[in-house]
């Protein structure tokens, strides 16, 4: 692929001054060390190379720097107010019931206790039910297997955060 044949999202991604880029970098995820690696090997040919860097950087994640990532990441249910990313990956949750939503509240809290975290989930096109039965599940999983579960989940969420960037006009 050529230059010209970069898509212009792309494109701007990549002559992005370092600080504008990164800043974009850190809207997707918080993890420092991920946005490092993204920079590092800018300029993309394609969304795909992108999205190649991303999964190996995120593959290279210690768990302090998936601990990192996961500190941007809202309680599902409780969007960051006034980011539409949040607002619009959590759609699922906004039309949920009044119970439904107490529910991922316990919920939330007993994950946070068990794991430390926040319960981290791809959001975009889930259902507020899939979501808390996704959570009632992975409460019962060990704590290595949480970690690669939220390493995989992150991972599809950057895709998709990724995505939006490089389709932007």
């Amino acid at each position: 692929m050529t230059s010209t044949d970069t898509p212009q999202g792309l494109a701007r991604f990549n002559t992005l001054d370092e600080s504008a880029a990164r800043a974009a970098l850190l809207r997707i995820c918080a993890s420092t060390a991920w946005g490092r690696h993204l920079l590092a090997a800018r300029p993309y040919a394609t969304p795909e190379d992108l999205y190649a860097a991303s999964d190996a950087a995120l593959a290279e994640l210690t768990a302090a720097d998936l601990a990192e990532a996961m500190a941007g990441h809202p309680p599902i249910g409780r969007p960051e107010p006034g980011d539409p990313a949040s607002t619009r990956e959590q759609a699922g949750m906004s039309g949920a019931s009044a119970e439904l939503k107490a529910e991922m509240l316990d919920l939330n809290l007993a994950y946070q206790e068990k794991f430390g975290h926040v319960f981290l989930i791809c959001a975009t096109g889930q259902t507020g039910e899939r979501m808390r039965d996704a959570l009632r599940e992975r409460l019962g999983n060990p704590p290595e297997k949480e970690r690669e579960t939220v390493r995989t989940e992150l991972g599809k969420i950057n895709r998709i955060r990724l995505a939006r960037l490089v389709a932007k006009d």
